[in-house]
Formats: C-alpha cells, sequence, structure tokens
C-alpha cells in the first residue's frame, strides 16, 4: 500500500474526533480501528511506517494506542497534528470518565449505584482474566518466557516486591541476553538528532515544570497526585493492567485515597468509556482531591493526573518518531520488550488473582512466613451472587465473545435482581 495524498489538519480533526468517540475495548480494537480507519479508508500511512511505529509505540511506557495516534499526527502534520491526533483519542474519554466520577463521588453510596457497580465489579474479573489470556498468547513462545511471567506473578503476589522492580528486571534480563544487531542500522534522518533532542527538552519541561509550580504552591493532596501519577506515567509498560494492581496497592493500603471498592468501580467506569484504559488514573486522582478538599480539588487532581500521565506520551513520540526505523532494528531493544511482556503476564495474573478474592469475599487477610506473603480469604464471606456473575461474564466474554459492553449491562443488571431478591 502507498500512502495518499495528506489530509488538511480539518480532516485530521475530524477523522481523529470519529476515531476517539469510538475508541472503545482496549487497546487491541483502537488500534485496529485506527488501521481500518487510517490505512483502509483514508490511505494516508503506508503499512510498513504504520507497523514500525506500532512496534516503536509497543517499546515506550504509556498507552501504544494513543502514542500511534499521536505518531501518525505528527507524520500527517508534524507536531501540531500529533497533539491533535493524540489529544482527541483522549478528550472524548476523558470528559466522559470526568463526569461519572463525579456522579460517582456524589451518589456511588446510593443502594441502587452499590448494586450496580457490584455486578462491573464481577466482569471485571472476566475481563482481567480475557487480557491475561489474551497477553500470555502473544508473549509466552518460549520456556524462558514462561519461566519471566511465573518470577513476576511470584514477586508480586508472594514477595511483594515493588512493581517497577519487576520490570526493570525483566527488561534488563531480556536486553542483555539478546544479540547485537546482526547487520548495520539504517541510516538516521538528515538532523533528526537536533530534531528529537529540541522535542525532548521542549516536553520534558512541559511535563514537569507543572510539577515544580504544584511543588511550591498547592495543597499536599495535589503534590503527592502529580508526584505519584509522574512516575506511574514512565512506568506503565505492557498497557494499563500490568500498572494496576501496583497503583491500587498504592492508592488503596498505603494512600489510603480510596477504598478497595472505589478502586474497582473506578476500573469498570474506565472499561466502558471510550479512551485508553489509563484513563481510570483520572477517577482515581478526582476521587483522592474530592476525599481531602471536596470538588474543586477533585477537579484540580483530575487535571494534574490526565497532564502526568499523557504529557509524556508527546514527549517520547516527538523526540523518538525521526528514529522509528532505527529504534526497531534493534533486537537489544526487542529482546528487552520481549521479557517485559512476559512479565506483564505474570503481572496480571497477580492482578487477577487479586482482584477475584476482594471482589468474591468479603474478607480477606494476610499471613506471613518470613518473606513470603499469603492471602486467606475467609470462606464465610464468600459473595455467591457475585460468584455466579462473574461466571457468567466469563463465560460470555471468553466463550461467546459477547460485546464488552452488554456484558456489562447484564452483569450490573444481574447484580441489582440480586439485591433486589435479598441474594447479594
Amino acid at each position: 500500500m502507498t500512502s495518499g495524498m495528506t489530509p488538511s489538519l480539518d480532516e485530521l480533526t475530524r477523522t481523529f474526533a470519529r476515531i476517539g468517540f469510538l475508541s472503545f475495548g482496549g487497546p487491541a480494537a483502537q488500534i485496529a480501528l485506527m488501521h481500518r480507519i487510517v490505512l483502509d479508508e483514508k490511505r494516508w500511512v503506508d503499512e510498513a511506517d504504520y507497523l514500525r511505529a506500532l512496534s516503536l509505540c509497543m517499546l515506550l511506557p504509556g498507552p501504544e494506542a494513543m502514542q500511534l495516534a499521536t505518531w501518525i499526527g505528527w507524520k500527517l502534520h508534524g507536531v501540531r497534528g500529533g497533539l491533535i491526533a493524540g489529544g482527541l483519542f483522549v478528550l472524548p474519554g476523558a470528559c466522559v470518565v470526568l463526569a461519572l466520577s463525579m456522579i460517582y463521588a456524589a451518589f456511588g453510596q446510593v443502594p441502587l449505584v452499590a448494586a450496580l457497580f457490584a455486578g462491573v465489579q464481577a466482569a471485571v474479573i472476566a475481563i482481567v482474566i480475557e487480557a491475561l489470556l489474551r497477553v500470555a498468547r502473544r508473549a509466552l513462545k518460549s520456556r524462558a518466557a514462561y519461566l519471566v511471567a511465573l518470577a513476576a506473578f511470584v514477586g508480586l503476589f508472594f514477595l511483594h516486591l515493588p512493581f517497577p522492580v519487576i520490570i526493570l528486571a525483566a527488561g534488563l534480563w531480556g536486553y542483555l541476553r539478546s544479540a547485537a544487531a546482526p547487520a548495520p542500522l539504517p541510516p538516521p534522518q538528515p538532523g533528526a538528532l537536533s530534531e528529537s533532542l529540541r522535542a525532548a527538552a521542549a516536553w520534558l519541561a512541559i511535563w514537569l515544570l507543572p510539577l515544580a509550580a504544584l511543588w511550591a504552591t498547592a495543597p499536599q493532596r495535589l503534590v503527592e497526585i502529580g508526584i505519584f501519577f509522574s512516575k506511574l506515567a514512565v512506568l506503565t509498560f505492557g498497557g494499563a493492567y500490568a500498572v494496576l494492581a501496583w497503583m491500587a496497592q498504592e492508592v488503596v493500603e498505603d494512600k489510603a485515597w480510596l477504598t478497595l471498592r472505589q478502586m474497582m468501580d473506578g476500573l469498570g467506569l474506565a472499561e466502558t468509556t471510550p479512551g485508553p484504559l489509563i484513563l481510570v488514573n483520572e477517577f482515581v486522582a478526582y476521587m483522592a482531591g474530592h476525599g481531602a478538599g471536596g470538588w474543586a480539588m477533585g477537579l484540580a487532581g483530575a487535571a494534574i493526573a490526565l497532564w502526568m500521565t499523557f504529557i509524556p506520551c508527546f514527549l517520547f513520540i516527538f523526540a523518538l518518531a525521526p528514529f522509528v526505523q532505527r529504534l526497531t532494528h534493534m533486537p537489544r531493544l526487542s529482546g528487552a520488550l520481549a521479557a517485559i511482556t512476559a512479565a506483564v503476564v505474570g503481572v496480571i495474573a497477580n492482578l487477577s488473582l487479586w482482584f477475584a478474592l476482594h471482589v468474591l469475599f468479603g474478607t480477606v487477610s494476610e499471613a506471613r512466613l518470613g518473606p513470603v506473603h499469603l492471602a486467606l480469604p475467609e470462606p464465610s464471606t464468600l459473595r455467591p451472587a457475585i460468584a455466579l456473575i462473574a461466571l457468567g461474564a466469563g463465560f460470555l466474554l471468553l466463550r461467546r465473545h459477547w460485546p464488552l459492553l452488554l456484558v456489562l449491562a447484564l452483569s450490573a443488571a444481574a447484580s441489582v435482581l440480586a439485591a433486589a431478591f435479598g441474594w447479594a
């Protein structure tokens, strides 16, 4: 395929506004949607360039679909095009998540709303297991990959090692065991290095100067939100599921910004809206700010989380886009990515089990045997109705392949019905 005529900025804007409103279903569906519209319908980008850019985005921390949208805009109209495409990919979902977060903070304890979200939580178990199976099929193609995944799971679930340590260790292991490039790398584009350095300096300042201003002037809770989500932005390898368990542990157990139920409800909200799943950050930050200072601080927290989460995506793409061809021909980087992706399988397995225990049982205690942590659910607190809803959601998603939004709606309705009859 050859690329067609470069679109106008107006056409680019209309197209990515459409993509932004239709981007349900996670990164795989979002990347397929962009391929269908940008390549098959519009013929704006070559297939080979698209796949090379996708490979780069998968190497980077952050939401790969949003980064790919940014690259497409950059390819067609430079920085302006990248800002338009990447921004519109996120904006519709961010607006919806903010509105739902405000409604949830105001009415989340109403019995009907609580019953709705209990059903969503049950479906989330099946959703995360589906993500685990999808990533495992792609990542676990050797005995070494299985061992990396197992080590990541053990390190997180039983040893409570920090998530960043798991990811960095896997990446270093994959990098060191990969061979160097067998052939010369493609030559860089003229002026690429200076262009990349200017972009990196500018976007690093755009990203971090507001954090310095928060440090000097803002309430402590907003400073904490800014620091936390800036760290999270550079550690989100392998998609949002990979960091959810760590984020949940931090914001629920360590920082006490949210309850576990609120965290689960936020994930359900993010699953039902367009845009990247990492928009759950916006919900978490709104609830953290709201708990400390009402809706005004909630809005400030949400804005800070969005800034700290998505500005690095522009930084990475604008700084590295001129080197797409060279970077995707580096076997050591590919080896690091493959090892990180294998570790992500273990990370998501940890997330699946952790979520399932806390949703299906009312009480989960912890026992320690030296460095080993054991999660012990109390059998008498099992929630049978929620367990049945989770099994039903899993059957519909994994075996019948029903649409995600329909399964979420049915799970929520089943939970309301169970509550009405006193079964939940």
